[in-house]
């Protein structure tokens, strides 16, 4: 019998590193500061708002857009917060999760031939999603020291074939941040072409040191091209939700749409009227930033006299590590030895990179228990 020939679409993909870390994590029953979830659950209120309409029966399918209450309540956050008014009817979606929403909006608008650019470290859900489009990844990396915008490699990366950029900030996995100039930069760059844009923005909450998020929502210039996506997964620790929305105006949100329909019709109606309620109180989501920065301050406070070199966290729950000082070995042979050997799982930074990444760096979540954060810490101070 003649075997099924099947053409994979993704030749080159394999199972993500979040995967194949938490995985090694369980089997050696190490420490995971590895995949970016909280140990630590949710609001109770938050559970209690999920279950009150769960026992009053909305438990079938939400508006294909949304829940208009959600919808409403994240437009007058992004006003509050942004001073952009999207209209909820039109230009708001409520999505299964921040990659989902990313995904669609590649598909809705890449097509067979497009470029894309991606910044460089990217999250692993980017290239999949224009490679299953038909599109072209151009890849360009943010500066090592800093991981600060390289505005002349981008410009040069730039083609008429050019359809799309995929831009992060708070940014995973380095932690920086966009600042005035690069948003600067980026609209005279696009200025005069049709040039979209992705703005991944699913750690806007999680600032730190007084410094500010900048959106894409406060750009008139940006916000015309732009799909801002943000995710409640990371903002109210419900990662297993999968809830998130993209914001865009109403032509972009059309097509968007048209693809969301069919990827999964609509999310999660008890939680989405939970969210509606929950976010009428702005302390849920303002005393964020504090909340981590205690965390990210705790795990540095103990670790900054050991041989590894702490890189800038300015948002996320991420902190990078640079270990030349500790071990000779590349990095994801040294995180297989740090989750096998010394009970810690961690994730390499060269899988965010197209062609990997030589420089001696792992990246830890500290979105976990102080109690954690400190064994963890004392654990690795001692390498």
């Amino acid at each position: 019998m003649r075997e099924v020939n099947l053409q994979s679409k993704l030749p080159e993909i394999s199972t993500s590193i979040f995967t194949i870390m938490s995985k090694m994590a369980l089997e050696y029953n190490a420490i995971n500061l590895a995949q970016g979830f909280p140990d630590f659950n949710c609001s109770n209120k938050l559970l209690q708002l999920v279950n009150h309409y769960q026992k009053k029966g909305f438990n079938q399918y939400a508006p294909m857009p949304g829940v208009p209450e959600l919808r409403e309540q994240i437009s007058a956050l992004i006003k509050k917060l942004y001073g952009k008014t999207y209209d909820k009817d039109n230009e708001i979606t409520i999505t299964a999760g921040a990659t989902q929403a990313i995904y669609t909006a590649i598909t809705a608008t890449v097509q067979t031939g497009d470029e894309v650019i991606i910044i460089e470290p990217a999250y692993d859900s980017y290239v999949p999603g224009v490679k299953a489009a038909g599109g072209i990844p151009v890849f360009v990396k943010l500066n090592p020291q800093d991981y600060s915008y390289n505005w002349d490699e981008i410009r040069r990366s730039i083609s008429e074939k050019t359809k799309l950029m995929i831009l992060n900030s708070p940014h995973n996995p380095t932690g920086s941040l966009i600042s005035e100039d690069d948003i600067k930069q980026l609209e005279e760059l696009t200025e005069n072409t049709n040039i979209l844009i992705i703005s991944d923005e699913v750690y806007e909450h999680i600032v730190f040191d007084g410094e500010k998020h900048i959106s894409f929502a406060e750009s008139e210039i940006l916000v015309r091209r732009s799909f801002v996506i943000s995710s409640f997964g990371k903002t109210f620790h419900t990662t297993g939700w999968k809830m998130g929305y993209c914001a865009a105006p109403e032509l972009l949100t059309n097509e968007f749409r048209k693809m969301h329909q069919f990827i999964v019709f609509s999310a999660n109606t008890p939680i989405q009227y939970a969210y509606a309620d929950y976010l009428q109180d702005e302390t849920h989501y303002n005393s964020l930033g504090d909340f981590y920065q205690k965390k990210r301050d705790t795990f540095r406070g103990r670790i900054k006299n050991s041989k590894f070199k702490l890189m800038p966290c300015m948002g996320t729950y991420f902190q990078l590590l640079e270990y030349a000082d500790v071990s000779e070995l590349d990095d994801m042979k040294f995180s297989e030895y740090l989750t096998k050997e010394v009970g810690i799982a961690v994730i390499p930074i060269s899988p965010f990179y197209d062609e990997g990444d030589t420089n001696k760096i792992i990246r830890i979540c500290f979105a976990k228990r102080d109690e954690v954060l400190i064994e963890a810490a004392n654990i690795l101070s001692k390498l």
